[in-house]
């Protein structure tokens, strides 16, 4: 029987932990901890403000390319935290855009592999529009 329990305080522990690291290496531009963080299949997709990766090679070219600093996010807005069972995760952050009146969003899906432990599989960072299209 699945187990879907939520939010277990150590399962949700363990995967802001995995998620601080991440936000750490992207800062420093630790290329080796951001690639750690994802699976390495070309299964893997992450939709960044300037490119689509799909597949961890992509990925990773992009991680290459990208120049070190603080990055956009200015501060937090909001950071939400969801696992399901001790196997599943999602995790969304909210912020502000340095230097402008944008907001971000970015989202990871989180899976524990039984022989790699946490990776990401799945992620998307994105702005909301300061129009709407609509």
């Amino acid at each position: 029987m699945n187990d879907f329990t939520p939010n277990r305080p150590e399962i949700v522990e363990e995967v802001r932990a995995r998620f601080e690291r991440y936000e750490r290496a992207l800062e420093e531009k630790d290329v080796e901890v951001l690639d750690e963080t994802f699976w390495r299949s070309p299964h893997t997709i992450r939709y960044a403000m300037h490119e689509n990766g799909y597949g961890f090679d992509e990925i990773h070219a992009h991680r290459v390319r990208r120049p070190p600093g603080p990055g956009i996010k200015e501060r937090r807005i909001r950071l939400e935290i969801l696992t399901l069972g001790r196997d599943f995760a999602t995790v969304n952050l909210e912020f502000k855009v340095r230097g402008r009146e944008l907001v971000g969003r970015q989202s990871q899906t989180w899976i524990r592999f039984p022989d790699l432990g946490w990776k990401v599989v799945s992620a998307h960072v994105s702005t909301v529009d300061e129009q709407p299209l609509w």
